[in-house]
């Protein structure tokens, strides 16, 4: 391990953490902004649910690579374009967190929503005042794991030149050198931790009505 070499290259290394972080991030929030409006529509079709569900999980079988060089020309972007990664991600978070919207509104329970019908909810404020935050702890169960997957499907994204802690593993194997191999392994489970810290810490903030163990 040469810790010369890391202070020597800090600097860009933590503009890789920074991006990696971004682009993780960014589609993550995404997907979800686009999962929970879907999976509310999905919720309310029960007889296709299932499959419309299944469909969409096939998404996340694409292989990343494969996404990565087939969006710019879908796009009309460049090879390295970030935005690409971007909605890679995004579509990859979007297939994995619809399922879970879903799994989160199948958990209010029916007495819960005739209660609420019954104080005269109408659907919109049934939906964001009591469906929604009685949905969060499942959300956020299948959102920490949209999160580190999304670490991990980042890095791929170094093969196409992107620049995040990826590229740390391609520079230690075209120099055969270990030290930057070891700092992106590393720097991406301290990102991934810190990530899943983040969401845990928002899904009980979000959910204090829930009783707290230990």
């Amino acid at each position: 391990m040469r810790f010369d070499w890391l202070w020597a290259q800090s600097d860009k290394i933590f503009n890789l953490f920074i991006w990696h972080s971004y682009l993780a991030i960014v589609s993550v929030v995404i997907g979800l902004i686009l999962a929970i409006p879907v999976g509310w529509g999905i919720h309310h079709l029960p007889s296709v649910k299932s499959a419309i569900v299944n469909l969409f999980g096939l998404l996340y079988t694409i292989p990343s690579l494969a996404l990565f060089v087939l969006l710019p020309p879908l796009l009309h972007t460049q090879i390295l374009d970030p935005i690409n990664v971007v909605v890679a991600l995004t579509i990859y978070s979007f297939a994995l967190l619809v399922r879970t919207v879903c799994d989160g509104l199948d958990s209010v329970s029916a007495d819960t929503r005739q209660s609420a019908a019954a104080l005269g909810y109408k659907p919109a404020q049934q939906f964001f005042q009591i469906d929604l935050p009685l949905a969060v702890p499942v959300i956020g169960s299948g959102l920490r794991v949209a999160v580190v997957s999304n670490v991990s499907i980042v890095s791929v994204a170094a093969l196409i030149g992107a620049p995040q802690l990826g590229s740390l593993f391609t520079l230690g194997f075209q120099l055969q050198f270990l030290t930057p191999i070891i700092a992106g392994i590393a720097l991406s489970i301290i990102l991934a931790l810190l990530l899943d810290m983040l969401v845990v810490y928002v899904t009980r903030q979000l959910s204090r009505w829930q009783p707290q163990r230990g």
